[in-house]
Order: C-alpha cells, then structure tokens, then sequence
C-alpha cells in the first residue's frame, strides 16, 4: 500500500511538471518576442526536443534573416527537420543554408545531411527512382569536395546501396521481357545492362536470363537457323561458366547444355 501511495505521489509530480512544462512552452510559441524565442530554441535543439525547437525555428527563421544568428537559425531548422523525418524540408533547408553560407565551419555537415535527406526519400527498388538518383548526385558532389571527412564512410557505403537499388530496378525491368516472353527485347535489354554495368551484383542472374532468352529462340528456330543459334548458346554457357565457375543456376544450364548438344546431333 505504501508502494502504491509512493508511485501514484511521482506520476502526480511528473504529470504537474509536464503540465507546467508544456505551458510554459505554449506561452513562448505565442509571444512576440522572438529573442526569447530563439533562446528556448536552442535550448530545445540542445536537449534534443526537435519538435519543440523545429516549432519556433521555423516561426522566427524569417526575421532572423540577414541577421548574424540567422546561419545558426537556418541550419537548426533544416537539421530539426532531418531530426523529426521531415526529410523533403530538410533537404531544401539544407539546400537553402549551403547556397547562403558556403564559407560556413558546418557547410561540411550541411552538404553530407543534404545528400542523407535525398537517401531517406528513396523509395523501393520498384518505384520511381529521382530521389536515389538526386541522392547519388548530391553525394558523389560530397565526396569530390571533402574526400578526407569524417562523414566518407557512411557516404561511400550509401552510395553503393543507392546504385545496387538502381541496379535492381533495371535488371528487374529486363527480366521482365523474359517473363512476358519477349525474348528479342529481353536480350537486348539484358545485354545492355551487362554493358552499362560490368561489375554489378546482378550481372550473373543477367547472363543466365539472357542465355534463358536466347535459348527459347533457338530451340524454337526454323531448321535453317537453329544450329547457329543453337552453337551460339553454346558460346554464352561457357561464357557464364569462365565468370562463374560455381553459378547458382549450374543445375538448370548443365540441363540445357545437355538438350543443346543432343538437339545438335539430332541435326
């Protein structure tokens, strides 16, 4: 009983301060003054209550403007927006604060969290890419400018997922015509991804479904064309084995390699 009595004294404390707390910041939000206001603001960002602080910013922001603390308000506003996933207005606050001040100690910052929105906007694989393709824009203009900085291995890493995502999207797109059984435009589709991206992680499931594509043309080619088409299937499985000697699709090609060889007999 004691226990209960002592908890139920706390939460009432708590809740008076809560209480208080909430209306003193109330009474701040809608006063006049914007010196107060910038005060408590950064107390808020320090203490890491981006709402609250995000909230006055962005009340006072404007006036601040062509003031001396006005870089300080600019990059607390877009960096509270980055703090609360409000990432298209970090993006742009971002934006605006390096346009402003490109002689700023925090630029290098500004730049790397500009680049971090546009990554945080990027959508699945299966969706319109702008926003990776923007993230990647903005990142590799970070890594050119600062190539020593603190921030390069967290930017080199998203890079490499940003282009495996794009990388994704259009092997997809390619394999696609396979599976609808466009087997011309999947080659070719295929084939034009293997050549604008030689060390992707998808190259090999590339080659295999354009041997797939190719293979279904041949095996149903007029007998005039089908030992050509059939030999140069032969050229794409060695090719796929030079590569990948232990290819994950070994079972389905040593299949198909077996039928190509006795179809060629048969002819």
């Amino acid at each position: 009983m004691i226990r209960l009595k002592k908890y139920i004294k706390f939460s009432f404390t708590i809740l008076l301060f809560t209480f208080f707390g909430c209306n003193d910041y109330q009474k701040i939000l809608n006063s006049e003054d914007i010196t107060e206001k910038y005060r408590a603001a950064e107390k808020y960002y320090n203490q890491g209550e981006y709402r609250r602080a995000n909230r006055l910013l962005d009340q006072i922001e404007p006036k601040y403007r062509g003031k001396p603390q006005a870089e300080r308000v600019i990059f607390f506003l877009a960096d509270s927006y980055f703090q609360t996933k409000s990432y298209l207005l970090s993006a742009y606050k971002f934006e605006d604060f390096v346009k402003s001040y490109p002689k700023s100690g925090r630029i290098q910052q500004a730049l790397f969290y500009e680049a971090k929105s546009y990554y945080e906007m990027s959508p699945e694989y299966s969706l319109d890419q702008d926003d990776t393709k923007t993230a990647l824009e903005k990142f590799q203009i970070f890594i050119n400018k600062y190539p020593k900085s603190e921030y390069l291995g967290e930017a080199n890493a998203l890079v490499v997922e940003l282009q495996t995502k794009l990388e994704k999207k259009d092997f997809e797109v390619s394999k696609q015509y396979f599976t609808i059984r466009d087997y011309k435009s999947a080659i070719k589709s295929l084939d034009n991804f293997i050549a604008e991206y030689p060390g992707t992680t998808f190259r090999e499931g590339a080659m295999y479904y354009e041997f797939l594509a190719t293979y279904e043309i041949a095996i149903n080619s007029v007998l005039n064309k089908k030992k050509e088409r059939l030999n140069d299937l032969i050229v794409l499985y060695d090719n796929i084995l030079r590569y990948y000697p232990e290819t994950i699709y070994a079972e389905d090609l040593s299949e198909k390699h077996n039928s190509i060889n006795n179809i060629l007999k048969s002819i």
